[in-house]
């Protein structure tokens, strides 16, 4: 499950402007919103940029969880971190 419905609205942008600036179509980016399809982990990475979150904000609605989901060089993102933190937000309660 994502949030990225309700940060959407927080923020007050459309799902059209978002899929623009993805290159997908509003179908697919009202399918993520719904929760209907799961975005690939590059694509919440891209969404997490272009709405200027932390990618943790579009995963959990936990506002005190401080430790980054992951931490990259310029142009380099740790897969393997990635995955670890998610299964931990996942899976906490």
């Amino acid at each position: 499950m994502n949030r990225i419905k309700e940060v959407l609205k927080e923020k007050g942008i459309k799902q059209n402007w978002l899929a623009e600036q993805l290159g997908k179509s509003y179908n697919m980016v009202n399918s993520y919103s719904k929760n209907r399809r799961q975005p690939s982990i590059e694509d919440l990475y891209r969404i997490a940029n272009i709405i200027d979150v932390d990618i943790t904000q579009l995963l959990t609605n936990n506002k005190n969880f401080k430790e980054p989901l992951f931490k990259y060089k310029e142009n380099e993102i740790d897969i393997n971190n990635i995955a670890s933190n998610l299964y931990t937000i996942i899976t906490t309660p």
